[in-house]
Parts: structure tokens; C-alpha cells; sequence
């Protein structure tokens, strides 16, 4: 019910109940045409960078960061690539690295490889199998084995060869 001081008609409801928002394109059209408020390419940079994720420090964003704000910087040694082929499809792979945070940059990294290899061998997909990690002495290692075929292989661990190549150079972790 619209309450009777109101002028104007009333509102527009979702069908989940509430009244229709007002969209963040909208409210950012309007912050910038504000008297007074900053417009250009360094006005837009300013804004998106003002969006994080709760927990992260100011340089690290939501498209960008993975760092905790009580986390010191990540800074890692990549050691390289070993690949076996050991049957048509199926290739492993081992991965080295130092300053890992967790096992799960490891497990990036193997997967980064994974993709490269992908895209080399002329295929688009890959399904993960398994990956082991192990860290002695502050080296890291990965083994990690994946099948690698030119359609979506089945299975609830498949990954795109060019997403994941993408994502892996815009998060500065090298392939094959």
C-alpha cells in the first residue's frame, strides 16, 4: 500500500515484493552530473576503484584482488613446467613454485598450464583428474593430471582452455 502523503503514482513492484531500484548506472549518472563532481576517464578509474570486495585492501578489487588485508603481498617464484603425455588425451603435469600462500595457487598454476597445453594441442577443453600438492622447504610442488579434448568433456571439473588462459594472464600466473 502507498501511503496517502505521497504524491504521484505508485510505484512499480518486482515480483519478488519490493519497489523497482534504482540502478547503479542511474545512480552514477546522477552522482556525475552532481554540481561539482568530477567527470572524465580518472573520475571513472576513482569510482571503480572505490568498489571492493569487504576484507581487501584498497589496490586489490573485485575483478582483480584475492590478498585478506592482514596478508602481506603476493609475491611468487614461478619454477616451471614439466609435461608427460601419458595417453591420447590424458597429460600431466608438474609445476613448481616458492611463495605460494596456499596450496591453491599451486593448484592455479597447474591448471593455467593445463590450458596453455590445451590451446597448444588444438583443443578448447580440459577436465581435471586429480592434483597433488606438496610443499618442503618453501618450494611448492603440483601434480596435477588432466584430460584434454575438443568439445566439453563430461564431468563437473572441465574448464575452457581461452577463459582460463585469459583469466591466468590477467592474474600474472604464467602457462606452458
Amino acid at each position: 500500500m502507498r501511503p496517502s502523503h505521497l504524491p504521484g503514482p505508485s510505484p512499480r513492484r518486482s515480483p519478488f515484493g519490493g519497489a523497482l531500484a534504482l540502478s547503479l548506472a542511474a545512480a552514477t549518472f546522477a552522482a556525475a552530473c552532481a554540481p561539482g563532481a568530477d567527470s572524465g576517464p580518472a573520475a571513472e578509474q576513482a569510482a571503480a576503484a572505490d568498489v571492493k570486495e569487504p576484507g581487501m585492501p584498497a589496490a586489490a578489487t573485485q575483478d582483480g584482488g584475492r590478498i585478506p588485508a592482514t596478508q602481506d603481498a603476493f609475491v611468487p617464484a614461478y619454477g616451471g613446467v614439466q609435461t608427460r603425455l601419458l595417453d591420447g588425451d590424458l597429460v600431466n603435469f608438474l609445476v613448481e613454485m616458492e611463495g605460494a600462500r596456499a596450496a591453491q595457487d599451486v593448484i592455479d598454476y597447474a591448471e593455467c598450464a593445463a590450458a596453455q597445453y590445451t590451446l597448444i594441442r588444438g583443443y578448447g577443453f580440459a577436465r581435471h583428474v586429480r592434483t597433488n600438492v606438496d610443499e618442503e622447504g618453501g618450494v611448492w610442488r603440483g601434480d596435477a593430471v588432466y584430460t584434454v579434448s575438443p568439445a566439453l568433456p563430461d564431468g563437473l571439473k572441465t574448464i575452457d582452455a581461452e577463459v582460463v588462459v585469459a583469466t591466468c594472464a590477467a592474474n600474472g600466473i604464467p602457462t606452458v
